[in-house]
């Protein structure tokens, strides 16, 4: 190893320490935030769903009655599901802050910078760990794509989250039946892998993601960490709480018209897989309520077909997390995504038709 005439080592030495220095120290943030919010806390539904052979109650709570939308019932239901998020949604707007301000870019590119599967396949098996939903995954998605990683590995990592989650497929074995995990880990590696690595194609064909003026590469960004951190997690805040709090509220609204228990929708022909299909994409749910979701609904009369097709399409995307990444990928990949998981869904309810 060579030194400077002061005994000093060489730049390029320091730049990689530091580095690697800046990479340990994210891996052991998200670590104890990931131990505290998900892995720790999960452990315990695990064991619940084991001995219990249910995680909870459904978090869809229709009264008879109530056959119209109503600011009651978008408020329940917002109140509902971000006591449940929160923490995770904190973390993820922390990770996501933290990946812009922290995280090398040259690094980054050099790891998920590529339009090949390789880059696709990291970002994907980087999601295994986070088991985040798919709003809270969202902004360390949008940290990503600021660094200028790839379309398919930020993809990857985004839908990874929430669609082949560890966990949730270890509660599903236990709450509704090995079909049920196998049906999902396979749409869920198709989904995960094969859909990202597609969106890398169509976005050459796109018009470039737009680039705020303060998006600098940290190269050129000389700006104390703090101060990037700082930065990073108001403009975090400000794009993507109003549009989640809002499609929330919304879709807490309409869930009473999206997924009627009873009536002509709770069957299991090809009309009501479609139609579930397309509700489960745009409904938002946390981590694993897809589970008491469809365990509710079958009891109620609903299809293992239709249930199939909820399986995959209500974690996978939803309308609030792509109002939280529209600006962060190209119009027509998020089209793309949000109608492959739609034409997926049909495809896992056909075939939880045939084998469950």
């Amino acid at each position: 190893m060579t030194h400077t005439n002061d005994g000093r080592m060489p730049l390029h030495h320091t730049d990689r320490r530091k580095t690697l220095w800046f990479i340990v120290l994210f891996i052991m943030i998200a670590a104890a935030g990931l131990t505290y919010v998900k892995w720790w806390p999960y452990y315990n539904k695990a064991l619940k769903a084991i001995v219990d052979h249910s995680i909870g109650s459904s978090i869809l709570n229709f009264q008879p009655d109530n056959t119209l939308p109503s600011w009651q019932a978008a408020w329940d239901y917002a109140v509902t599901y971000f006591k449940a998020v929160w923490k995770a949604a904190v973390l993820g707007i922390l990770l996501g802050s933290l990946v812009q301000s922290l995280l090398p870019q040259g690094w980054l590119l050099r790891v998920l910078g590529k339009s090949s599967f390789g880059s696709t396949a990291i970002g994907g098996l980087a999601s295994i760990p986070g088991m985040m939903c798919s709003c809270c995954a969202a902004p360390i998605a949008v940290g990503l794509r600021k660094k200028k990683v790839s379309v398919g590995s930020a993809l990857a990592f985004w839908i990874g989250n929430p669609t082949i989650n560890p966990a949730t497929l270890v509660f599903m074995t236990f709450v509704l039946s090995w079909k049920f995990t196998l049906l999902r880990l396979v749409f869920g590696i198709l989904l995960t892998f094969g859909v990202s690595y597609l969106a890398n194609r169509i976005s050459k064909e796109a018009a470039p993601v737009e680039i705020d003026a303060a998006e600098q590469p940290d190269e050129t960004d000389h700006r104390p960490l703090w101060k990037r951190w700082m930065s990073s997690i108001a403009d975090m805040v400000i794009r993507v709480v109003p549009s989640y709090f809002i499609a929330v509220l919304l879709l807490g609204a309409l869930q009473v018209w999206m997924f009627p228990q009873l009536g002509e929708a709770a069957g299991g022909g090809i009309l009501a897989i479609m139609f579930f299909a397309v509700m489960g994409m745009l409904f938002v749910i946390p981590t694993a309520a897809e589970i008491p979701i469809i365990q509710a609904f079958m009891a109620a009369g609903l299809g293992a077909g239709p249930a199939a097709a909820l399986l995959l399409t209500l974690p996978a995307i939803s309308l609030p997390s792509l109002f939280m990444v529209r600006r962060s990928f190209p119009r027509k990949v998020l089209w793309f995504v949000a109608g492959s998981v739609v034409i997926l869904g049909i495809v896992c309810g056909l075939a939880g038709k045939l084998f469950l």
